[in-house]
């Protein structure tokens, strides 16, 4: 069902802790996921080996030595065994629910993400207990943090989606994420939002790994190079989970037709189709005037 790829760093320290945690936490999904690990890391040799994982160890990098993300999408959706593929950070839990929620989108072409929930993890999980996932869950919902939409840490789409190529963006630098969902929008293809059912929970790190950063994350040449990649006026391509066409609920699938979700669209319409952006200007003077 679900080719599940991601692009680990270095499995040392900390950051080794929480990237094995990870992905026991993906082999564990049911149905069995496939799960593709992407360069060539210190150690992630020994983890594909253990895990019995796929690798695709050669990926083009930038002068900075970061993987590019059009080789890694570009290698997996040639390998992947399965219709649906699925990017995730390396640092995040994925749960029982996740599949759940995929099983209820019936859209051929679509895009599934959700906001994560932040927690200090420091020490190997243990998932021998048959009960693993409701003692996680437990553990999120009183030390956890819910983080903002503007973050994005995976995303589901068809292995022949209509997105294309994508740009030669950095992985783990800003920018390309919300660029994601900017593209996934102006193609007119669903976007879904499955925070409210899903829970996905990212382990907190340090961005010491990130060369040349200007600030305490990824504030740098590389975030300079991301957002270059977006556009002249790549602010305007900065769309969020908030920007989804639908979300998942208990009952399924909904439109996003809160006050606030179309107030959002409208705005986003002349970024999305630029035609329209003479209409909008009249609509709005003409609301200005009542």
């Amino acid at each position: 069902m679900l080719t599940i790829f991601s692009i680990p760093k270095p499995f040392s320290g900390h950051i080794g802790i929480i990237q094995r945690n990870a992905i026991k936490s993906w082999f564990r999904l049911h149905p069995a996921c496939e799960i593709i690990l992407c360069g060539n890391e210190p150690g992630i040799e020994e983890v594909v080996t253990e895990f019995g994982a796929k690798w695709i160890p050669d990926l083009a990098r930038n002068e900075y030595g970061t993987p590019l993300l059009n080789s890694a999408f570009d290698q997996v959706q040639q390998v992947a065994s399965h219709p649906l593929l699925c990017y995730v950070n390396a640092d995040i839990l994925l749960l029982r629910d996740f599949i759940e929620a995929l099983q209820k989108i019936y859209f051929r072409q679509f895009l599934m993400v959700g906001q994560r929930w932040n927690i200090d993890i420091t020490e190997p999980l243990d998932f021998a207990p048959i009960n693993w996932d409701k003692k996680l869950r437990e553990y999120v919902a009183s030390h956890g943090v819910l983080f903002s939409p503007m973050g994005i840490d995976f995303f589901v789409f068809p292995r022949d989606s209509l997105l294309g190529r994508l740009p030669p963006f950095a992985v783990g630098r800003p920018g390309w994420d919300n660029w994601f969902i900017y593209k996934t929008r102006q193609l007119g293809i669903p976007v879904i939002d499955v925070t409210k059912t899903v829970t996905v929970v990212h382990q907190n790190h340090d961005y010491a790994h990130v060369p040349y950063r200007i600030d305490k994350k990824w504030n740098g040449p590389e975030a300079d190079w991301n957002r270059q990649l977006m556009g002249c006026e790549w602010w305007n391509y900065l769309f969020s989970i908030a920007d989804a066409t639908h979300i998942m609920t208990s009952q399924g699938l909904q439109l996003t037709l809160g006050r606030d979700s179309l107030q959002r669209h409208w705005q986003t319409l002349p970024i999305l189709f630029p035609k329209t952006k003479p209409l909008i200007s009249i609509v709005n003077r003409i609301i200005q005037l009542l």
